[in-house]
């Protein structure tokens, strides 16, 4: 993070450069992404006052104090400036913070199947073509016929691809 330090009305000591740096660092704490801080310390007769601002992607922080000495004023803008940073924290969390599963998808019981139309239908035994063909024949994309050789109810289908598909029964657990 690059600190600016600016004094107006008084000198800027290597004792203040590091009080300041320290300060601003604890900033750091809270957020991460801290691009850039300006600190201005000025002195009006007896009255001394800093400004620290920091700048933070799309946001910016400012905290203003005064006090009748410099490293209370630093203490002071300091301390507003991390109420602020934590305060935007705490929001910027709360905001992207999700519910938990079960409230935004409660447990609902099945809705109950509909049947709306019964057919009976006379299966005759025949091969998988005469089932492709007859499918075909009345409009459907799925037949239930019964194979001529073995005798087992089996479906035939119409895939995407414009193939067909077979479906054999077999016992459940095999």
């Amino acid at each position: 993070m690059n600190i600016n330090i600016t004094c107006r009305q008084m000198r800027l000591t290597k004792a203040i450069r590091d009080y300041v740096g320290e300060k601003v660092h604890k900033a750091e704490k809270y957020l991460n992404n801290i691009l850039r801080a300006q600190v201005t310390l000025s002195v009006e007769k007896r009255v001394h006052q800093a400004e620290i601002i920091v700048h933070v992607a799309g946001h910016t922080f400012r905290a203003l104090a005064q006090a009748g000495d410099l490293y209370a004023a630093i203490d002071l803008a300091s301390d507003k400036l991390d109420n602020q940073l934590k305060k935007f924290k705490e929001r910027r969390r709360d905001f992207y913070k999700t519910a938990p599963a079960e409230e935004l998808y409660p447990e609902t019981a099945p809705a109950p199947v509909r049947i709306s139309v019964i057919k009976q239908v006379a299966m005759r035994p025949m091969t998988p073509d005469e089932a492709a063909v007859e499918m075909e024949r009345m409009g459907f994309c799925f037949w239930m016929f019964q194979e001529k050789d073995s005798g087992q109810v089996n479906v035939i289908y119409r895939r995407q691809d414009e193939s067909y598909g077979l479906l054999l029964p077999t016992r459940a657990g095999r």
